[in-house]
């Protein structure tokens, strides 16, 4: 370890965000690197604790003790390499992922039983990861790794988000022919389409396809893989090409399944029909278009009062798209009750708690309102005017709304972002793959048992949402990895690729 008392002599260093006056002008990332020697403060406050549960909540498993010692040091060019050792793309993560290792760090506990989401003394390992990767592109320490012997085994991987590109990258880094399949016309899924440019600037998606290419790596995208291109609402499609399922059966050794839960959840209330109704990803990816020279976003809500149903990550991102278009109002509901503000860190840790979250969206302007369900539309002329809410409890298991309590909220437009149900039934059933009892495609993720991650059609695998329905990107991207592992033991009976 760095500095045996680095944790008890320097405090925690949060990120710092430009002001709100500044940030709202545009759609730039607003959080600023850290300094070197921030990083290496902020790396001396681990402890090297001997059981690093940082390490065991991290999805992807990086190897945070290790990376932190080298930071402390100075070494950065090691630390990228232990940090990709685990972590195929770090400067994702190290912007949008919700740090499940903080809440698992020890230094974190700090003797406290009471803490709050903004109130945490658990290291910056977030910050200290993007830092690395950020080092290590800026100092050119990250390079294309094309594979030395290929295998002639062709792979086709459908997807291009954090689960098919971190698949597409260790297969062909295994030796393997390596073809991405994406519907939209540039790679990166909902990183590149759902995530506004304020959290995730897409010229590092762009830096990463050029490494990838150099590996060796294809990507075809405008192509959809489908038994038909009819596709539910709510989901945005760039092909002018579609290829059938049983195509690529006939031409590829083996083919991973990587896409997203595209389906998106739909609110049934009476007056759904009427216009400036959207679902939360027409909104974003019209805005993602706009941002990176893809033309006018057909939503803008400027001076209209928004509302916003769902309180989740995307549910955020509309807000801080509304505010940068700038919304008269902006107010964002919720049918759960409000999480509390305190916990109790010695009954949670090291698990993620629930606990009342701001996010940086929300500092820009918001109105947030818990526990109300929706439960209709009013409108006139044909576009929504307001919504009819009730405030709402759980009783058996059942949303049931409190007597009395009907109100309208004033809403010019109104984004649904209550999540997604499934992948696209078009994909799934095109190849015939079995499901689970949630509409995902159903296999093992076990890269290591004899069948792991492939679906009940041979030679066909799953990974990522495809396979366990909305959520992290960290997730996503471990998947990918291990399916990886799966596709090519599979191919060649054996395989030195990681097993997370």
């Amino acid at each position: 370890m760095g500095k045996p008392t680095g944790f008890m002599e320097y405090a925690r260093i949060n990120d710092k965000h430009l002001s709100v006056a500044e940030r709202v002008k545009n759609f730039n990332e607003f959080t600023p690197c850290l300094t070197n020697e921030e990083a290496t403060v902020q790396a001396a406050r681990c402890m090297d604790c001997g059981v690093p549960f940082c390490n065991n909540k991290c999805p992807v498993h990086n190897n945070i003790p290790d990376f932190n010692d080298l930071v402390y040091r100075g070494d950065y060019e090691t630390a990228i390499r232990v940090l990709h050792s685990t972590s195929s793309f770090p400067e994702f993560t190290g912007r949008v992922c919700p740090a499940l290792c903080e809440a698992a760090c020890s230094v974190g506990i700090s003797g406290r039983t009471v803490g709050t989401a903004e109130d945490t003394t658990a290291v910056g390992i977030r910050s200290i990861e993007r830092k690395i990767i950020d080092y290590a592109w800026e100092h050119g320490f990250v390079k294309p790794q094309p594979a030395t012997v290929k295998t002639g085994k062709k792979v086709a991987v459908v997807g291009s988000g954090p689960s098919g590109l971190a698949c597409a990258q260790q297969l062909a880094r295994a030796g393997h022919d390596v073809t991405v399949f994406e519907k939209n016309d540039h790679i990166g899924g909902l990183l590149r389409f759902g995530i506004p440019d304020f959290k995730l600037p897409k010229s590092l998606i762009d830096r990463r396809m050029d490494q990838m290419e150099a590996e060796g790596i294809t990507f075809r995208t405008s192509t959809l893989v489908a038994d038909t291109d009819k596709l539910p609402a709510g989901v945005r499609c760039d092909a002018t090409s579609v290829v059938s399922p049983k195509a690529l059966l006939e031409e590829f050794d083996a083919i991973a399944l990587c896409g997203g839960s595209e389906t998106p959840r739909d609110l049934k209330a009476p007056g759904r029909e009427l216009a400036n109704i959207h679902f939360a990803l027409e909104y974003l990816i019209g805005q993602n278009k706009e941002v990176n020279g893809g033309g006018k976003n057909p939503i803008n809500v400027k001076g209209k009062h928004v509302v916003v149903i769902g309180g989740g990550d995307t549910g955020a991102d509309c807000v801080g798209t509304a505010n940068r278009q700038g919304a008269a109002s902006v107010t964002q509901i919720e049918v759960m009750p409000k999480p509390p503000v305190e916990y109790d860190v010695l009954a949670t840790w090291p698990e993620w708690p629930r606990i009342f979250r701001t996010y940086t969206s929300h500092e820009e302007g918001c109105e947030r309102l818990f526990s109300l369900n929706t439960n209709e539309f009013v409108g006139k002329d044909g576009k929504v005017t307001a919504i009819k809410v009730s405030d709402c409890e759980f009783k058996g298991g059942k949303l049931v709304n409190k007597e009395g309590t009907e109100h309208e909220l004033k809403a010019d437009y109104v984004f649904l972002a209550m999540g997604f149900v499934h992948p696209l039934d078009a994909v799934l059933d095109g190849f015939g793959v079995a499901r689970d009892a949630r509409g995902n495609a159903a296999a093992v993720p076990d890269p290591d048992t004899a069948s792991g991650f492939m679906t009940s059609v041979p030679k066909v695998f799953a990974a990522g949402d495809m396979r366990s329905g909305q959520s992290l990107v960290v997730r996503a991207m471990s998947e990918g990895r291990r399916c990886a592992r799966a596709v090519d033991k599979y191919l060649m009976g054996m395989s030195l690729l990681p097993a997370c």
